[in-house]
């Protein structure tokens, strides 16, 4: 079993959060009824959790021992130009290839970011996908951009075919294509929308734009699917323009908005498939702004992401993914080098800061969640064949690999055939039943129950 010691960092002031429910979301408003950290979610006075689910004091209690299987296979090299190496290539609707082999250490995409990914990296999740984790058919597109040279495939034709929505299809030649992204791309929120890169087109936000963005003023309420596959996105930023009010520390620093690097998503429903997401920054401070690749809130049925890979994404809070009021089911992806670069977790705690911000007087700068953060009530979180290495959450904040809160203590974390090595930051597991009650220190997490089952997590007990 891999060993590596985080330090298990505990602070009576730390609220069982890994962001305030109740946090600006950026443009389209802010969450609905619930959205508060539940009342008592400070850690315990003397090791017991709060009422909401608070912090063990003393760090992570014992059992839920891991499984041994779930780590790499070895071959699958990626082709040159970032195609599927042979016999790591995606059969036919989008599942990994037979044997699932990982892309070659050192694997990247080639010239022009191709999304080709090499089958799975961590071993295949063993349980059946969903109906919505396979590509979707893209026979008839309604738009294709491109009329096959690369030239022709522009960021004003995209920008059209975007704005319609339904099926986008690219024909821009046999060799890879990077389409510069200028300007955010808006997705509409009365029609499903599919992209579809086929394994050749990068959208290269520049360091200086959003990537996409589906903003509805309504939350949990609509039925409307983005699908992005086989695509890669790169260099997606989201700039904050909402400072928080000048507090003196411990008071929170930094902003209220700037989420989602690559793509910002209110109301929507998100399902991913064999893309990459690479170098996307969302807001580096705040404690309730993050998702350096995607930010999700207020989502009726969450995100359904399958053999994608996160490397090199930042964001205050959920390095590569923010998740707020949105479930999240991740099969055989991989998640590395991503950070939380926010500092100090997230607290309500009156007595360190008389200021308001987001209703409630917060303290901490966020950094929780070096992959991905999620909090709310009512969702669950699934990993099934996934990898996490080498992510980092900030400076005293939580969640190498995870931080998750369920608010209510009803939502439910499963992790299946899956490894985490090498995530650093602090860690708890607090559960009210089942008989996992440590889940090693890459994770933070409050939640009803966890499932576990052959995985190779970090620092088991």
């Amino acid at each position: 079993m891999h060993r590596t010691f985080a330090v298990v960092w505990v602070a009576a002031s730390l609220v069982a959060g890994c962001a305030s429910s109740s946090s600006s979301d950026g443009s389209g408003g802010s969450p609905g009824t619930g959205g508060s950290a539940a009342s008592g979610g400070a850690l315990g006075t003397g090791g017991s959790p709060g009422a909401a689910g608070g912090h063990a004091s003393g760090g992570t209690s014992t059992g839920g021992v891991s499984g041994t299987a779930g780590r790499p296979g070895t071959g699958g090299t990626r082709a040159t130009g970032g195609a599927s190496g042979t016999g790591g290539a995606r059969a036919t609707g989008g599942a990994s290839g037979s044997g699932g082999s990982p892309p070659a250490t050192g694997g990247t995409t080639g010239a022009g970011g191709s999304a080709g990914q090499a089958g799975n990296p961590n071993g295949t999740c063993s349980r059946a996908l969903p109906a919505s984790g396979h590509p979707a058919d893209t026979s008839s597109p309604t738009t294709v951009v491109g009329t096959g040279t690369a030239s022709s495939c522009t960021f004003s034709a995209l920008a059209a075919a975007v704005t319609k929505g339904g099926v986008i299809t690219f024909n821009c030649g046999a060799a890879p294509v990077t389409i510069a992204v200028t300007a955010t791309l808006t997705l509409p929120t009365t029609k499903n929308t599919v992209i579809d890169g086929g394994n050749k087109i990068t959208l290269d936000g520049g360091n200086a734009v959003q990537i996409l963005n589906y903003t509805s003023a309504n939350f949990q309420a609509l039925d409307t699917v983005v699908t992005l596959q086989h695509l890669t996105l790169v260099n997606g930023k989201a700039t904050p323009t909402k400072a928080i009010p000048a507090a003196p520390a411990p008071c929170s620093q930094g902003w209220n908005d700037g989420q989602g690097g690559a793509l910002f998503m209110r109301d929507g429903n998100l399902v991913v498939i064999d893309c990459v997401f690479s170098n996307n920054q969302a807001a580096p401070l705040g404690p309730d702004t993050g998702g350096g690749a995607i930010y999700l809130v207020g989502s009726k049925h969450g995100a359904t992401i399958v053999g994608s890979t996160f490397t090199g994404n930042k964001g205050s809070v959920g390095g590569a993914i923010y998740a707020l009021y949105g479930e999240l089911d991740i099969y055989n992806s991989l998640f590395s080098g991503n950070v939380g670069t926010g500092n100090g977790a997230n607290s309500n705690d009156p007595s360190m800061c008389s200021a308001i911000n987001n209703d409630q007087n917060e303290i901490g700068s966020g950094g929780n969640g070096g992959a991905i953060a999620a909090d709310g009530n009512d969702f669950n979180i699934l990993f099934c064949g996934d990898d996490f290495e080498n992510n980092q959450a900030g400076t005293k904040a939580f969640g190498g690999a995870l931080c998750f809160t369920s608010d209510n203590l009803a939502g439910t974390l499963s992790i299946i055939d899956t490894r985490m090595e090498g995530n650093t930051g602090g860690h708890w597991t607090n559960v009210t039943t089942g008989s996992v009650t440590d889940v090693g220190s890459a994770i933070g997490v409050n939640a009803k129950s966890i499932t576990l089952a052959n995985s190779t997590l970090q620092d088991m007990k």
